[in-house]
């Protein structure tokens, strides 16, 4: 027996190939580092615009100043 084969039925006795336990958390752990990544980049830009929107809207309706709670 060579030493490359010995090797190879060491490994497999092991099943170190097939051990796939910890795949799954890797897998969650990239997503959620893209999702923190996209969310980083885009939530400034579209605060931007959310604002930019409420106040055409506001200042649609008339209230320049400042808003205030019904009733109030």
């Amino acid at each position: 027996m060579t030493k490359m084969t010995k090797l190879i039925e060491v490994t497999l006795k092991l099943k170190i190939w097939k051990d796939n336990r910890g795949q799954d958390m890797v897998e969650y752990a990239l997503m959620a580092g893209f999702l923190v990544c996209a969310s980083a980049y885009t939530l400034p830009q579209v605060a931007m615009s959310i604002s930019n929107i409420l106040t055409t809207v506001i200042a649609m309706l008339g209230g320049g100043g400042p808003v205030s709670a019904p009733g109030a």
